[in-house]
């Protein structure tokens, strides 16, 4: 694969991953059966605000990027794309979906929404243009502290979900699905996606658990 050829793949394969995404979180919103850890937190400044989730995330991204400044991490492409365009497409989706209240249509609303996550997560790190705001503050506090990542992801979704279901977000079963799933599905995701490089060699070693699959929820 050319050099223009792969990056104008990996540009489709970022814009792609952040509106699915956007798309993919507000089926978990409509579905109301739980949410992301983060989108819970935005759920709950949401209601304390009363702004759309998807300002409250796209304001919640930008202050967190600004925790990047002391850790001297360095934004990129798809670090400020990330900021801009999962909020705007979560409130676009939002306004075109009805409210859904059977549980018949909740529920597989809510395993759409987990699996076009989990999707929408491998094409934005396989395209490889730079982590999301929440990405870059963990492993920037990973490279400070020499804290383990699994350590300070856990104690970031905690104290996230924990904030947000006391402002009002809705935490539940699609919450502990979302967490048990994302992995493997990122994981999988990742495989299908890989960008090849020039030398037909892959970018993407899928082999763990990637590292980048809290990405904003």
């Amino acid at each position: 694969m050319s050099m223009r050829n792969r990056l104008g793949r990996r540009l489709v394969q970022l814009y792609a991953g952040l509106v699915l995404y956007g798309a993919s979180s507000a089926l978990l919103v409509r579905a109301g059966l739980g949410l992301e850890p983060w989108n819970v937190l935005h759920q709950g400044l949401a209601k304390l605000t009363g702004l759309s989730m998807g300002v409250v995330l796209t304001i919640v991204g930008a202050a967190v990027l600004l925790l990047w400044i002391p850790l001297r991490q360095r934004p990129r492409l798809g670090t400020v794309s990330n900021v801009l365009v999962i909020g705007f497409a979560m409130d676009a989706t939002l306004a075109v979906l009805p409210d859904v209240r059977a549980l018949a249509l909740r529920i597989p609303l809510l395993l759409l929404g987990v699996a076009l996550n989990g999707a929408a997560t491998g094409l934005y790190i396989a395209a490889d243009l730079g982590p999301g705001p929440r990405d870059g503050l963990m492993t920037g506090l990973h490279r400070r502290t020499g804290r383990s990542i699994r350590a300070i992801r856990t104690a970031m979704e905690i104290a996230v979900v924990a904030t947000g279901y006391f402002l009002g977000g809705t935490v539940g079963v699609g919450t502990v699905l979302y967490a048990l799933s994302i992995g493997p599905l990122a994981q999988l995701f990742l495989r299908v996606f890989a960008v090849p490089p020039a030398s037909g060699r892959s970018t993407i070693v899928a082999t763990g658990k990637p590292e980048g699959a809290i990405l904003p929820g």
